[in-house]
């Protein structure tokens, strides 16, 4: 079993061309790190310009990734001279995870195939319908019940981010402590601390460990 991340940058078409340049540098950045992380390596691609597509051969950490890439898009903001300050979100994703089989390979994963593909894609379109971001589909629709309504819950959280806030999870999600996100940013570890309660890291934190356990559970290991 392996996980698929299909993926559009939201209302691209309104993006300034920095901007724009911003968020593309961002995910092929996040795509070069994320890769080395998995054995297979995972891989990523970009295609039309706003939306990607990654295979990741351990599903357990499909969400991981997911969340990676979308702090590191939240976070993005054109105010360089004020950068440790909040401002509103400019940029944002819709990212739908597939598990399943993956029967048809080829070099490129756009050209690749098989259930897991199927099911992100097929995710993906059908959130267009809805005011949805995240959505996670499995062959098991217990699993599928659950996450639907984990990740719509996430969704409301991280809507109200700033990107401040998205910046502090990013690097949570590296796995920075917090004195080390205050050097990196340039603030206090009280301040650090208080957008890491803001943007509900303790929750996201569960949501992670739960979707790493059920996963594992199912679907890891060739199950």
């Amino acid at each position: 079993m392996i996980a698929v991340i299909s993926a559009d940058l939201l209302s691209s078409s309104s993006y300034s061309k920095e901007l724009l340049e911003q968020a593309i540098r961002a995910l092929n950045r996040e795509f070069r790190e994320l890769e080395k992380l998995t054995h297979p390596a995972s891989e990523f691609e970009i295609y039309r310009g706003d939306s990607f597509q990654g295979l990741i051969y351990a599903p357990q950490e499909a969400l991981h990734f997911a969340l990676r890439i979308k702090t590191a898009i939240n976070r993005l903001h054109l105010n360089d001279s004020e950068s440790n300050k909040a401002f509103k979100r400019e940029a944002d994703l819709k990212m739908a995870i597939g598990i399943g089989s993956y029967d048809f390979k080829r070099d490129s994963i756009l050209e690749s195939n098989g259930q897991a593909f199927q099911l992100s894609g097929r995710t993906l379109d059908e959130m267009k319908k809805y005011n949805r971001k995240l959505r996670l589909k499995t062959p098991s629709d217990n699993i599928n019940e659950e996450f639907d309504a984990s990740f719509l819950l996430f969704d409301t959280l991280s809507d109200k981010w700033s990107t401040a806030s998205a910046e502090v999870i990013y690097y949570l999600l590296k796995g920075f402590k917090e004195t080390e996100i205050a050097a990196e940013l340039g603030i206090s570890q009280s301040a650090v601390n208080q957008r890491k309660k803001a943007a509900g890291w303790d929750a996201i934190d569960v949501l992670l460990a739960r979707y790493k356990k059920v996963i594992n559970e199912h679907f890891s290991n060739g199950k």
